[in-house]
């Protein structure tokens, strides 16, 4: 995947911090992480799978999230550990861009998948009559289609412009992974095409799904605005608030890396936010999931009360 005009064969990624004596600490602190994220996600992944009453369109959407998650925490995470036990983290150029490429489809793939659970809630609230056939299993493959199709094509998107750069003598990435912002630096030719290319692409990432969420969360609220009783605004509110959480979490953590100047947000800075949208959120999304939903946590139970009685 090397560019024909291109003298760098290989990486070296320069890790999240240099300083000695943090090394060993982060490894085991994000290798803890990774564990949760694992654990957390095949958990409600199994728990979805074998639980018959939690085969819905929403916990369909839920299943592929985790999915989603637990796959690109595992592209990024183990290369990343890699850099605080090694001197240095050598990764061939083929291994960056199938990294980058994995890293983009899971990251716009999981933007469109909350926009589609979102649209779910709505449906859910606003139409509850025809919930069942509006939410039908073969609408709810379709909307699956799309978000990898969407996925599939920001990461081409991305990737190829990333592997048409020329690299030089400087091979050393800024970062712990192969991402689009640090390559970018160290390309010898014009990067105002690909850069072109980065901002269409996250912004259309972004805003697409955003605006889906945007309409399908004011909708949602004008409908619960109508309900007469504040229990049963209360409960309408409460199937939505776990969304709600995971949906700023990584909105807002994504936009703030990727659609700032980088002279606003310097790229030693955006290392340090990655963090967040790459390693956190993944973690806290089981969580948030697990410990907001009902559903969830009788299923857990029952599970445990049926291992634990055999």
């Amino acid at each position: 995947m090397a560019a024909e005009n291109s003298s760098v064969t290989e990486f070296i990624l320069a890790g999240l911090t240099h300083q000695p004596g943090l090394q060993i600490p982060l490894f085991f602190l994000f290798l803890g992480f990774y564990m949760v994220t694992v654990v957390g996600n095949l958990g409600l992944i199994t728990l979805i799978g074998l639980n018959s009453h939690l085969h819905t369109p929403m916990y369909f959407f839920l299943f592929n999230l985790s999915l989603i998650d637990f796959c690109y925490s595992t592209t990024i995470i183990p290369k990343m550990l890699k850099s605080f036990v090694s001197k240095q983290n050598i990764i061939l150029h083929a291994e960056c861009m199938t990294q980058l490429f994995f890293f983009c489809f899971f990251v716009i793939s999981e933007s469109f998948i909350l926009s589609a659970m979102a649209y779910d809630r709505y449906v859910a609230i606003c139409k509850p009559l025809v919930y069942t056939v509006t939410m039908s299993p073969e609408v709810c493959l379709f909307l699956l289609l799309g978000v990898y199709a969407m996925g599939f094509s920001g990461a081409m998107a991305h990737t190829g412009s990333i592997a048409s750069l020329i690299f030089c003598a400087n091979n050393i990435v800024n970062h712990f992974m192969c991402d689009i912002l640090p390559l970018l630096e160290l390309s010898c030719n014009s990067t105002y095409v690909n850069e072109l290319v980065v901002f269409i692409v996250v912004a259309t990432g972004i805003a697409m799904p955003i605006v889906t969420i945007f309409i399908s969360y004011g909708l949602i609220l004008l409908s619960i605005l109508h309900i007469p009783s504040t229990e049963g605004r209360a409960k309408a509110f409460s199937t939505c608030s776990s969304h709600i959480i995971v949906v700023s979490l990584f909105f807002g953590s994504g936009a703030f890396m990727y659609l700032k100047p980088s002279s606003i947000l310097p790229l030693d800075q955006g290392k340090v936010s990655s963090l967040f949208y790459t390693i956190v959120v993944p973690m806290l999304n089981p969580l948030i999931y697990s410990l907001r939903n009902k559903d969830v946590k009788v299923s857990f139970r029952k599970m445990l009360g049926r291992k634990i009685f055999s």
